[in-house]
């Protein structure tokens, strides 16, 4: 019997099951590096994807201004050019912009040039928006990437790509008690890093979607994490890449 054929198959499959690790596992850092955490346990980056949503993101924001809360959110190129007023009042008040392509698209499947297309043209709907410069940061939909991201982000100007180290799942509607509970697990005392969760204000498919769940989670621990002496960073502040915690410049 031949091995080879054997050997062959397993080694490919090797690789496969490695380069999807790398495309898709928040801690892989294979196609590039990437930030996870916040530079202490006391601080947490508080994370919006999918946005900006006119039915959700104006309750955030009245939130936020109420508990003394600065963010980050990762907007749509598509939605930030029919919600400009929106994008500006975000960047207003204190919070940070970032780039989640322009349409939503799976970047894994896609190579340098529909890439740079898809960062290049939500770059552009947000700076058009705020008459400011345009986001440094980019979050990958679904949080996939492939070897050519990292190049792209480079050559766009940005400072780097951003992950994270806590999923809230929260992109479904659902009772808010069944998202109060998952969040439980979040700034815990333990470690010398903190945590950066993701959660979404818009949905992807449609403007308008129903994210009330995400609110009103929210309402129930921002002040509980604030008697605990949490404070809230936006990844610009407080970005430490990978899992050895090197400080990003």
């Amino acid at each position: 019997m031949n091995p080879f054929p054997i050997v062959l198959t397993a080694s490919a499959a090797a690789c496969a099951g490695i380069g999807a690790w790398g495309a898709v596992a928040a801690s892989s850092e294979l196609f590039g590096p990437t930030v996870r955490h916040t530079s202490s346990a006391r601080k947490i980056a508080l994370t919006f994807d999918d946005g900006p949503n006119p039915a959700v993101t104006p309750r955030l924001l009245e939130l936020f201004d109420r508990h003394s809360v600065r963010a980050t959110f990762f907007l749509i190129g598509k939605f930030a050019r029919v919600c400009p007023d929106l994008v500006r009042e975000i960047s207003a008040r204190g919070h940070l912009l970032g780039n989640h392509t322009n349409t939503h698209a799976n970047l894994f499947f896609k190579l340098s040039g529909g890439i740079h297309d898809e960062l290049a043209r939500c770059q552009d709907a947000v700076a058009t928006a705020t008459g400011a410069a345009p986001p440094r940061w980019v979050r990958p939909p679904y949080g996939y990437r492939n070897p050519l991201l990292d190049g792209e982000v480079r050559r766009a100007g940005m400072q780097g790509v951003v992950m994270w180290s806590r999923m809230a799942t929260d992109w479904t509607l659902q009772p808010p008690e069944k998202l109060i509970r998952r969040l439980a697990c979040v700034a815990r005392p333990g470690g010398s890093q903190g945590d950066i969760l993701v959660l979404h204000d818009g949905d992807h498919r449609a403007l308008g979607g129903d994210r009330g769940h995400v609110v009103a989670a929210l309402e129930h621990w921002l002040p509980r994490w604030r008697d605990a002496g949490i404070e809230f960073v936006t990844i610009e502040s407080s970005a430490v890449s990978g899992p050895l915690g090197a400080q990003r410049p």
